[in-house]
């Protein structure tokens, strides 16, 4: 079992940075690939990056790619996305996640253990 609790988030006016990061519980966090996820108010939860195991390959989605950067720390078991350029748009809950597998995943169901999340508000 992997809990994941992620921190960072806030309000911050467009053009801003902020950092998030998550922190797994667990001795397999190294094993798992991990990917963030958001859900803006009355849409659906999206894929925004993840990252391979080792933190060799990473994937993101077209709308934050140049914008957002996902690593990881695997000797503190903390993954991290770290937002430039932020626009209102990327207004949202910003979700961590694990998959029990070594490899890159974009969609739900393919991640096993999810966070809490995290509120991230970008003012115009």
């Amino acid at each position: 079992q992997v809990q994941l609790v992620e921190s960072g988030g806030g309000l911050v006016q467009a053009g801003g940075s902020l950092r998030l990061s998550c922190a797994a519980s667990g001795r397999t966090f190294g094993t798992y690939a991990m990917g963030w996820f958001r859900q803006a108010p009355g849409k659906e939860r999206e894929f925004v990056a993840a990252i391979i195991w080792n933190g060799a390959s990473t994937n993101y989605a077209d709308s934050v790619k140049g914008r957002f950067t996902i690593s990881r720390d695997n000797a503190k078991n903390t993954v991290y996305l770290q937002m430039s350029s932020l626009k209102p748009e990327d207004t949202a809950v910003y979700y961590c996640a694990a998959r029990r597998e070594r490899y890159l995943g974009s969609r739900e169901p393919e991640y096993e253990y999810w966070g809490q999340g995290t509120q991230v508000t970008v003012s115009s």
